[in-house]
């Protein structure tokens, strides 16, 4: 048996086209008849930072330790979650992607596998916008944006990785039962306050700490923040906890969607 993520990216060579106008499309139908345009994808996340800001910190007046990447909690909180909406948003499409797209699996021979990929991709375009900002952001409050964001490309790939992996399986599990993508966002739900977004690692208690040491997302949070904030380099560890979860994802879940395909035109 081939390597399913070898032979994808073999396919996806040679579909680069299709590839291309399906984030397009994706891209432009998501901002349709809007006024502001891909500026939602900006707005979004600001309005959403603002509130949280205005609850944990004015409100609950919470404080960063000492010994955080920074002390301006906003921004914080801003590079932390970036990673995450480029992770969630791409799962949580994914799952309705095989439901959205019957018409094409129906009719025509379509490579169904490559939709998670093209909303990945859409997602990532919006991500890279938001990443300017928390740089410039980064630039103004800290006067300094590190040199290391350079390696967030490969962070990148690693989150396309994993969330694709999961994104087919959420999929394909969508087409059969349908309260798939209710599951997911209670999962995704539980797993986001699981994830060292608001507060640091060390400020978990104690006994959940072990549930960051199994969490993918804790490390790119924590990436995240260290390679705009700061000039820590990254640690072996740290690629090698986070590359295997997403080759496991990225393989496991390609075999699994293949499998579950043989029957999708059936079911649709």
């Amino acid at each position: 048996m081939s390597v399913p993520g070898l032979h994808f990216f073999k396919n996806l060579v040679r579909r680069r086209t299709l590839l291309f106008q399906l984030v397009r499309r994706d891209f432009e139908q998501r901002f349709v008849g809007s006024a502001a345009g891909w500026l939602w994808t900006v707005i979004h996340p600001l309005v959403m930072l603002v509130s949280w800001v205005f609850v944990f910190q004015g409100c609950f007046k919470f404080s960063l330790p000492h010994g955080a990447v920074t002390q301006n909690y906003p921004l914080y909180l801003f590079c932390g979650d970036l990673p995450w909406l480029l992770f969630q948003d791409t799962v949580q499409r994914s799952a309705s992607s095989i439901l959205d797209q019957s018409n094409l699996i129906t009719k025509t021979v379509f490579p169904s596998e490559v939709l998670p990929v093209s909303i990945f991709l859409s997602c990532l375009l919006s991500h890279l916008m938001t990443l300017v900002l928390a740089m410039a952001a980064a630039a103004w409050w800290e006067s300094r944006v590190s040199f290391m964001v350079v390696l967030l490309p490969v962070y990148m790939l690693l989150i396309g990785l994993f969330a694709v992996g999961l994104g087919w399986v959420a999929a394909s599990l969508q087409v059969y039962l349908r309260d798939t993508a209710h599951i997911l966002t209670v999962i995704l739900t539980f797993w986001f306050w699981m994830t060292p977004i608001f507060i640091s690692r060390d400020q978990f208690p104690a006994r959940f700490r072990f549930l960051l040491k199994i969490n993918p997302l804790a490390y790119l949070v924590e990436a995240y923040r260290d390679r705009i904030l700061s000039y820590r380099p990254p640690s072996l560890g740290e690629f090698a906890v986070v590359g295997a979860y997403a080759v496991t994802a990225f393989i496991v879940g390609g075999l699994f969607f293949r499998h579950l395909k043989r029957g999708f035109a059936d079911v649709l």
